[in-house]
């Protein structure tokens, strides 16, 4: 193995597992550090740590990449979302000055953007589209609401130290000129370094300059320029994996109240059957995953969605009566015990909105690996592991894909 990756949810792991494997490097992503490798070029790990306490973060993230280390790798990028989700606590930068501490290293850019989705980086500010990323709807996200825009100050108020910044001008200045400024931050002891980037070119510029780098950290955007940096040096394969095919019953599962996924629920819904999970019904038990396959089981030929996809509004009274973090861990566990007894009867193709229903779900499935297949959406890749056979599956963050990212997914995780 060459690169190792630690991503800090599912759906960002797949999502930089899908750069990797395009950018022609033989790629596994693994459901936490387990065993042997095997052979890959790069491995990315799926933790489930964007919003537990940040020294769980911490010591999950260390253990994961030491695991990595033993299989051979020689540079780390600890992944995060493109919309920098975190609390001014953490957890972003603890783990990168852990990762930091780990590798005996003095620089790391910090680099979530990701032109494709829309999220460039400016002036050391993060955009979404036009916007602002306080201006996004992040500022309203349920457990990281992104009030600050400015990613050095962010990431300052998470860190032991002061935070550095490359310019868009530096980038596009050349190799010499940016390798130069990284240096520069270095020696002023800024070791965490804030880099702008709005296009592609820009990303691979930064995967140049960061070829000798022991730790990269960003959004699935910086591996972009990796792949090229082994290919130089004669390391990669270039063999392809095989996909193997999968066939049986499909379902959707959505938790992600972004406003994309509201939109992307009901596209899927206008000629497809769903179940709607009120939260609050949930909490009280008059909603359960029982009552929830009785619904499926009558429909399992049409692929039907079960969601609690909503306006955060519709989630608040839940919220207030029982608990933010208790609802949230009970829709999650909801998600997770429905998808393990789907899978466990007979269902093959299972789709997944949501960066913590997409965790809950591959945990409950006792998946180690998954194989990486075809591009649905940017940053979105089929995936297939073994569970009794092949199950074809996909995990979407919640503010990723097309509108009708559900039913392109289902077709291309398999077939009825």
């Amino acid at each position: 193995m060459l690169l190792g990756a630690v991503a800090d949810d599912f759906t960002g792991a797949s999502d930089l597992a899908n750069t990797l494997a395009k950018g022609g490097m033989a790629t596994t992503l693994f459901a936490g550090p387990n065993g042997a490798a095997g052979a890959c070029e790069a491995g990315v790990i799926a933790l489930k740590t964007r919003s537990i306490p940040a020294d769980e973060a911490v010591a999950q993230s260390v253990e994961a990449a030491r695991w990595l280390l033993t299989q051979g790798c020689e540079q780390i990028l600890f992944k995060y979302c493109s919309t920098f989700d975190s609390t001014p606590s953490g957890n972003i930068g603890p783990v990168a000055e852990a990762l930091l501490d780990l590798l005996g290293s003095e620089v790391a850019i910090v680099c979530p953007a990701f032109p494709a989705t829309g999220r460039r980086i400016f002036m050391g500010h993060l955009f979404v589209g036009d916007r602002l990323l306080s201006e996004s709807g992040m500022e309203n996200h349920p457990l990281t609401p992104m009030t600050d825009p400015d990613l050095r100050r962010w990431l300052r108020r998470q860190t032991r130290g002061e935070v550095g910044h490359v310019s868009l001008d530096s980038i596009r200045a050349g190799n010499s000129v940016l390798v130069e400024a990284m240096a520069a931050e270095s020696r002023a002891s800024r070791w965490l370094i804030v880099t702008d980037a709005i296009t592609d070119d820009d990303l691979h510029a930064l995967g140049k300059a960061a070829a000798g780098h022991k730790l990269i950290t960003g959004g699935s955007g910086i591996a972009i320029g990796l792949p090229q940096n082994f290919r130089d040096r004669g390391l990669l394969s270039n063999e392809k994996i095989t996909f193997p095919a999968v066939s049986g019953p499909g379902v959707a599962l959505c938790g992600s109240c972004s406003s994309a996924s509201q939109k992307q629920v009901a596209h899927y819904l206008f000629d497809r059957p769903g179940l709607a999970i009120d939260p609050g019904a949930l909490m009280t038990g008059r909603m359960d995953v029982a009552r929830a396959l009785d619904w499926i089981d009558s429909r399992k030929d049409h692929d039907p969605m079960v969601y609690s996809t909503a306006d955060p509004s519709a989630v608040s009274d839940a919220q207030a009566t029982f608990g933010r973090q208790t609802v949230a861990l009970t829709i999650e566990r909801f998600f997770g015990d429905l998808a393990r007894t789907l899978a466990d009867n007979g269902t093959r193709r299972i789709v997944v909105g949501g960066g913590e229903t997409s965790g809950a779900v591959v945990e409950a499935l006792r998946l180690q690996s998954l194989q990486i297949g075809a591009e649905i959406d940017p940053g979105v890749p089929a995936l297939v592991a073994d569970r009794n056979g092949p199950i074809g599956i996909a995990l979407k963050s919640g503010n990723f894909g097309s509108h009708d990212f559900f039913a392109k997914a289902m077709q291309r995780v398999g077939h009825a």
